[in-house]
């Protein structure tokens, strides 16, 4: 049986990843290198000919991520940013508009709201787990439903499937953020999305210490059109980057068990804690959207969000004591995280009607012993 035709956790350790023909390097090379040695005039060697358009280190990379997300192309980028701007580049033009999350990451918001905006595309957010208001926000004009499912940081559940079926009744395309869940847990694709973005910072590299992005296309045509302003725009990944995530993904079916028992359990935790008013998380049954999470992931994650008594004060609190929950930006690392959302991740939406709750506190549960997480977080709630 071929790598390609395996499960998951075989595909991620193998596919893209061959041993090194000339030196029987069971881990791909890192291909430092800017330029390819040519025979004869654009004659080249192995397909490669300078390292902005190609690298070998990043085609096994690319190759792996594709495998992983069921689509027909990978194409890797220097962060979840500059993925973004090459799929909005690829599927908008001045005069389109695009659907977002009513509670969209902040970054993706300031790319529409300061930057796409200005070049005439437009935006509407509106809660995609709502799909009446999703049918009621489009227009002639709209080419794209921009879909992050769970979402950061409240964590709602957008049904792909259904998403899938609005999007291409009215011409436009889905592309789905999958980088909460990770390939491991969902697989957009499969759920008729035409493609998926990946901030590959997280639960892919998995380690904290390395920055990237990703996209996966669903077909040949959208991968030829993102490649090509991946190419033309530049912002790729380098060898090294490429390499570390690579690294990542091989251990990725692992920790992503351990970062989901751990969520269960200090969900747990949280919920039965006097100062905790509210915990956000696909995995309890009274959540919204549980049905659809446990009909179309294979496990509810490692990110928990939930509100504090007390206030913003209180929250802000929250996270300065909390010792083994690192306060960092970022999520997905196999350290446990801990941060204020209202002042970190989405201070960009502030004022606006993605602004998030201040009393709200998002976790990214780590790998580290579950207990000692949860005495963490019992002393710094007080």
């Amino acid at each position: 049986m071929q790598p390609s035709d395996s499960g998951f956790a075989t595909r991620a350790i193998h596919d893209g990843q061959e041993s090194d023909p000339l030196t029987g390097a069971v881990v791909p090379p890192i291909y430092a290198v800017s330029t390819f040695h040519m025979d004869r005039v654009n004659v080249l060697r192995a397909g490669y000919d300078y390292s902005r358009s190609t690298n070998p280190t990043r085609t096994a990379l690319e190759t792996c991520l594709a495998s992983l997300e069921g689509g027909v192309r990978g194409l890797a980028f220097g962060s979840g940013q500059a993925a973004t701007d090459a799929l909005l580049r690829t599927v908008c033009a001045p005069g389109d508009h695009v659907l977002i999350p009513g509670d969209a990451y902040g970054g993706t918001y300031r790319l529409f709201a300061k930057v796409y905006a200005r070049w005439g595309v437009e935006y509407t957010p509106v809660p995609l787990d709502d799909l009446d208001a999703v049918r009621a926000a489009l227009r002639p004009t709209t080419k794209l439903i921009w879909c992050e499912t769970p979402t950061n940081p409240l964590l709602r559940i957008a049904d792909l499937a259904a998403l899938a079926q609005i999007a291409h009744d009215a011409g436009a395309r889905l592309a789905v953020d999958n980088t909460f869940a990770s390939p491991a847990l969902q697989n957009p694709i499969a759920l008729g999305a035409d493609a998926v973005m990946h901030s590959t910072t997280k639960y892919l590299g998995g380690h904290s210490d390395v920055i990237g992005g990703a996209l996966v296309a669903g077909d040949e045509e959208l991968g030829e059109e993102l490649y090509f302003h991946q190419n033309v725009l530049g912002a790729v990944a380098g060898p090294f980057d490429a390499w570390l995530v690579l690294r990542g993904i091989k251990s990725l079916a692992l920790r992503i068990d351990r970062h989901c028992a751990n969520a269960e359990a200090i969900v747990d935790m949280l919920l039965q804690h006097p100062k905790v008013t509210e915990v956000f998380y696909p995995g309890l049954p009274d959540h919204p959207g549980h049905d659809i999470a446990a009909r179309q992931m294979r496990g509810f994650g490692g990110m928990v969000s939930f509100r504090v008594a007390g206030g913003a004060e209180e929250a802000r609190a929250v996270c300065e004591r909390a010792r083994l929950f690192t306060l960092a930006f970022s999520l997905g690392g196999v350290e446990s995280l801990i941060e204020y959302p209202a002042e970190m991740t989405h201070a960009a939406v502030s004022g606006s009607s993605l602004e998030v709750p201040d009393d709200l506190v998002r976790l990214s549960v780590g790998v580290e012993d579950v207990d000692d997480l949860k005495a963490d977080l019992f002393q710094a709630l007080g």
